[in-house]
């Protein structure tokens, strides 16, 4: 188990899931990468549910609100990625092609973030740590382990992340597929695939990975528990092998089993 205490600014540190049934989605979850779940009051009637792996908090869950479903948003997994100044990444998002959804704010004592859409109408997140650093735990099964911005536009995109983080794009090492790597702080942490990989259909988004022992096994078990296979498991030569899935309730997410 790798355990994490800090998220340096441009890293993705947190995912958070929007589901239309908590209950069920704390089942599956627990079930398919072994996590725990525990929640606190977020209102009157709502909770928060942080998800753990080895004792270390991974996730978080909550309801969508109705206001969120009244404006169509599905289930969906959301991509947390650190900032220094939460109030200052969001004033260059704007200056940088993107669009901001909902300004800075204070989440309690916990952090402050925002939620912002870059110029490709991919959404994510801004979070300055206080007293919740963020995920706790890499590199173990259960855990996320990689995202892909599955975007039509690469190019725009990377000129509006690399003016906001600071991220460096790596075309890989006798890489003939396009695929392109991004790294922070000298890290890999994610991916963009090439446009005509995506479905066509598909509003642009980050996918997020989650790292598992077994891809076949756990996306079979997946099926079992009321999940669709989107992309059965897949192998990509020298990597790994992976599958994409929507949970029982849409969320869209994907499995990876390394093979190194």
């Amino acid at each position: 188990m790798a355990t994490v205490a800090t998220h340096p600014p441009g890293s993705f540190s947190w995912i958070e899931l929007g589901t239309s049934d908590q209950n069920a989605a704390k089942q599956f979850y627990g079930s398919l990468l072994g996590w725990t779940a525990n929640d606190s009051p977020m209102g009157p009637s709502e909770v928060y549910t942080v998800f753990s792996l080895q004792g270390r908090k991974t996730a978080g869950c909550y309801t969508l609100m109705p206001d969120m479903k009244a404006q169509g948003i599905p289930p969906h997994w959301m991509l947390y990625i650190a900032a220094e100044n939460a109030d200052e990444t969001t004033a260059k998002v704007v200056q940088a092609g993107g669009k901001v959804m909902a300004p800075a704010f204070d989440v309690r004592e916990l952090g402050r973030m925002a939620i912002l859409q870059d110029p490709t109408r991919a959404t994510f997140a801004i979070w300055q740590a206080k007293a919740h650093p963020g995920i706790e735990i890499e590199s173990t099964p259960g855990a996320l382990s990689w995202a892909d911005l599955m975007t039509p536009d690469p190019e725009r995109a990377i000129t509006f992340y690399q003016a906001l983080f600071g991220w460096e794009i790596d075309p890989g090492k006798n890489d003939t597929s396009g695929y392109l790597h991004i790294k922070s702080g000298g890290k890999h942490i994610g991916g963009i695939p090439p446009a005509q990989h995506r479905p066509p259909n598909m509003p642009p988004h980050w996918l997020i990975y989650f790292l598992v022992t077994d891809c076949d096994a756990s996306t079979a078990k997946a099926a079992q528990g009321g999940a669709k296979i989107l992309v059965a498991p897949m192998t990509m030569e020298g990597v790994g092998r992976w599958s994409v899935i929507n949970d029982p309730q849409g969320a869209m997410f994907a499995l990876f089993q390394s093979i190194h």
